[in-house]
């Protein structure tokens, strides 16, 4: 659902009033409603408890939400306001400046997007834009198998892909499936299956 006429810049839309509470994105200088099912956010739920564990079992030095704002870039340099499902960032970028938004300009330190009917945002738009903007790791988990035989294989499984930022700035995909463990840079003793984290 688009709200706007005009095209907004990314400071707009975080100024921006909007007539009701819910999760919002700026894609393409439009503003659009996010509509996710109970299972969608069962397994946001899911892994923002398990990341928040994590976090404070090892005394790591994250915030993990589910309503920060990023800005990103597309190829042609324009600004988006991506909310993803699950993000971390850097506990001291996050107390930088606890007065402002909830809304970075900076990398985070994961982003997660559980992917819906419009899969191709996920595995390739926001893609482009994360490893534009440097976010170490990025998980798709693409629980209905929504994306194409390109990326989940013939007949199409269930997926969660985790990509790692490697030092020449392109992502690195690995692909988990039914019993296989998590491997998270950023988690590393996290311990969790897919089989888990899709039966939320």
């Amino acid at each position: 659902m688009n709200l706007t006429k005009n095209r907004l810049t990314f400071e707009q839309f975080l100024n921006y009033d909007f007539p009701e509470e819910g999760r919002y994105e700026l894609v393409n200088g439009e503003i659009m409603r996010i509509q996710a099912t109970r299972k969608h956010d069962n397994i946001a739920d899911f892994l923002t408890r398990k990341f928040d564990i994590e976090v404070e079992t090892r005394n790591l030095n994250y915030r993990v939400s589910e309503r920060i704002s990023v800005r990103t870039l597309t190829t042609s340099g324009k600004e988006q306001g991506r909310v993803p499902d699950v993000s971390v960032v850097d506990k001291n970028l996050w107390n930088a400046n606890l007065s402002a938004y909830t809304a970075f300009i900076e990398p985070l330190q994961l982003a997660v997007e559980i992917v819906s009917t419009n899969w191709e945002d996920d595995y390739l738009d926001k893609l482009d834009e994360y490893q534009r903007l440097g976010i170490s790791e990025y998980w798709i988990v693409d629980y209905l198998a929504i994306g194409s035989r390109n990326y989940l294989g013939n007949p199409k499984e269930p997926t969660i892909f985790v990509y790692i930022l490697n030092e020449q700035g392109i992502y690195q995909p690995n692909a988990y499936r039914g019993i296989d463990r998590i491997i998270s840079p950023t988690f590393p003793e996290l311990n969790i299956t897919v089989d888990q984290v899709f039966a939320a």
